[in-house]
């Protein structure tokens, strides 16, 4: 068996932040599995390497659930509600089932006509400007407005719920954060209960219908936990996703303009984006029932172990050059969502959603540019999301419409 050691990742401080994929491959030269610790998560298991990430996320010793945590006493119950990334099988197979019953690929292919017109519409705000913040402007409302619908969410609260969102992720105060959490889980408690009352033809209604052959439906815990987990994994994200890959056309010149003369690439372009510089660059945390070997590091049971996406989507060994952004590259195997089990159920609405914000917005900014230079963009201090908090971007003005 190998030694691992242990590196301290908050005495990189923003460097790491910024660009955190130098680290990964110095970390991923030394070997696949490292012993390492932070500020917000104390000491804990990282995985670089793609095939021991792959391997690690297939793994049912690895449990999402934090009992297995050796560190675990008693976290009160769930936070907000019960949901499928805090589970394993069987109780992870029984939740995914029914959720996977009413979010349909029929479901999700209806919302297309929706996301264009959501689209548009942001965008005749945007263009008479000349110059805005594509975060605020673009990549936030849009899967704000996507990930409401789908909920069910009334248009006149949209505002209020993006507010709440934005406090419940702003760690620096976390006084805020929590009351802005528990404003959001008792508005998402509230509408639960009025879909129960009154179904419509959205998602929520869709999952209080919802009943397998044996009479299985989600309790309310599960209703809320599945609520706030479609609102998490779909909201930031995309935002993140279309930011980041954004900021990866305007970086690369030449591969926008390739794209531009062939959107026969877009789809393999949002592939590329979602390798090259993930929404999600660190899995949620896995526990080991039992000492666990990856790749000749034997991991004690009970110990926290944390899947890094971005890096192993990097690994030279399976992504030649993996630092060039390139939209005709081979992309199949990266793993920004997931693998096993736990893959993302909505990577199909992920992927709609993108192709059409990246066509119409190109199309609509023939001469969209960085308004900054890349190195004064900030990054989301996240352990486990990737996104910039701005990106300034100018096109000529034009009338909407």
């Amino acid at each position: 068996m190998s030694t691992s050691f242990t590196e301290d990742l908050s005495e990189l401080g923003a460097a790491f932040v910024q660009d955190p994929y130098p680290v990964y491959a110095r970390l991923r030269e030394k070997g696949p599995v490292h012993h390492v610790r932070t500020e917000a998560s104390g000491a804990y298991w990282l995985v670089v390497g793609r095939a021991e990430a792959r391997a690690a996320l297939a793994d049912p010793r690895l449990s999402n659930d934090i009992r297995h945590s050796a560190a675990w006493q008693d976290d009160g119950g769930n936070a907000v509600g019960l949901n499928m990334v805090q589970t394993d099988p069987p109780q992870h197979t029984r939740l995914r089932k029914l959720v996977a019953q009413a979010f349909t690929p029929r479901r999700i292919e209806a919302m297309r006509t929706g996301i264009q017109k959501t689209t548009d519409e942001l965008l005749d705000e945007m263009l008479p400007l000349g110059r805005v913040d594509l975060v605020e402007a673009f990549a936030l409302p849009l899967p704000l407005a996507v990930i409401c619908e789908l909920l069910g969410v009334p248009a006149a609260d949209r505002k209020t719920f993006h507010h709440w969102y934005l406090e419940s992720t702003d760690f620096s105060r976390p006084e805020a954060a929590m009351a802005a959490a528990q404003a959001m889980t008792g508005y998402l408690a509230e509408l639960i209960e009025t879909k129960r009352a009154t179904a419509g033809d959205d998602l929520l209604s869709a999952l209080v219908r919802t009943m397998d052959d044996d009479g299985d439906q989600l309790s309310s815990e599960e209703m809320l936990g599945m609520a706030f987990l479609l609102l998490v994994a779909g909201y930031e994200t995309a935002a993140n996703l279309i930011s980041s890959g954004t900021l990866a056309l305007l970086r690369n010149p030449e591969q926008l303009a390739a794209l531009r003369a062939d959107w026969g690439l877009l789809e393999n372009a949002v592939e590329e984006m979602l390798r090259f510089d993930g929404s999600v660059e660190t899995a949620a945390f896995r526990f080991t029932k039992e000492p666990v070997d990856i790749a000749g590091t034997l991991i004690p049971a009970g110990e926290p172990v944390a899947v890094v996406l971005a890096a192993a989507s990097r690994d030279p060994r399976h992504f030649p050059e993996p630092d060039r952004f390139d939209i005709r590259r081979d992309t199949r195997g990266h793993l920004a969502f997931g693998h096993g089990v736990h893959h993302c159920l909505g990577a199909p609405l992920a992927r709609m959603e993108a192709a059409i914000a990246f066509r119409t917005l190109l199309e609509r900014c023939p001469d969209l540019a960085l308004d900054t230079e890349p190195a004064a963009l900030t990054w989301r201090p996240s352990p486990m999301l990737r996104g910039v908090h701005h990106l300034p971007v100018t096109f000529t003005p034009v009338s909407g419409g």
